[in-house]
């Protein structure tokens, strides 16, 4: 009787322990082939805790790096495995799959860039189609989300302004909303080799600056997007980010903003993940 005894109370332990010491898992060095990219893409993915335990499909956070990171980014200075487990853990966030993608291989960017860079191109026909069939993931509008910083905070912008019928939430963070106005486009396509024409320029500008967007895309569309934007009070892009709220507001398309005290760093970034993953689980949940 005492050795049943003592058995059963070691059992209860190791399982006692093996729940609180489950984490997730992550994965930073994937690749995909991509016919539009015309070579390998690579990817990082963040598992779950209940992953390999469980059957159940996932809802799925698109998670963008900046420029000058890789798909590694979020991985290495982001800490997404430790932030994302102990939001799951203390019940502010639900247990999902997270894809990193790479945009800095290459060219720059996850915007189209002429034939050689179909960027956005591979996301949206080659790249989520990919991922969302080789991982258990949810594939409609509300179990989808995407945020990013940066560079990727104006992927986050773009993507859900294009497709607002995709994505449920959208948090760009620290974001690059576009050149705001045409002569900044030009100024900076001055240190290309192509030259592009007027009506080029124009096009482009329309389509890659959320205000323009704004100005565009029918307020309905944009209003189906849960947004959350955040930018710190010493970031350089705090500017464009101001302007983004400001036309949100006078649309009333409603929309979470928040500026803290901080730079464009990991710093500030680390602490804005579990805002985010707390958002758009918001959506994920049925209330």
């Amino acid at each position: 009787m005492i050795q049943k005894l003592a058995c059963t109370v070691l059992t209860c332990l190791f399982m006692s322990f093996s729940a609180v010491s489950q984490t997730g898992k992550v994965f930073d060095e994937l690749t995909m082939k991509s016919e539009i990219l015309k070579g390998e893409r690579k990817y990082a993915v963040y598992l779950p805790p209940d992953y390999d335990t469980s059957q159940r499909s996932y809802p799925v956070l698109y998670l963008l790096h900046g420029a000058g990171d890789d798909q590694t980014g979020w991985v290495q200075f982001g800490e997404v495995l430790r932030i994302t487990d102990e939001a799951i853990k203390n019940g502010t966030a639900t247990p999902m799959v997270i894809i990193m993608p790479d945009a800095e291989q290459g060219k720059r960017g996850y915007f189209n860039q002429g034939d050689d860079w179909r960027y956005e191109d591979f996301f949206f026909e080659e790249f989520m189609p990919y991922v969302e069939n080789q991982y258990r993931i949810k594939s409609t509008k509300r179990y989808r989300a995407i945020a990013g910083l940066s560079m990727g905070g104006g992927g986050s912008f773009m993507y859900a302004l294009h497709h607002p019928e995709l994505f449920s939430s959208a948090c760009p963070l620290s974001a690059y909303v576009g050149p705001l106005t045409i002569a900044d486009l030009k100024e900076r396509l001055k240190k290309s080799d192509v030259k592009f024409s007027e009506s080029e320029i124009k096009a482009y500008f329309k389509r890659h600056n959320a205000l323009e967007l704004l100005k565009t895309v029918p307020v309905e569309d944009v209003k189906s997007v849960r947004w959350y934007i955040d930018c710190g009070d010493d970031d350089f892009l705090f500017e464009g980010n101001s302007l983004v709220h400001i036309a949100m507001t006078k649309k009333n398309i409603p929309h979470e903003y928040r500026v803290r005290d901080g730079r464009h760093s990991w710093t500030y970034w680390r602490a804005s993940l579990p805002k985010v993953l707390e958002f758009v689980s918001d959506a994920f949940h049925q209330h």
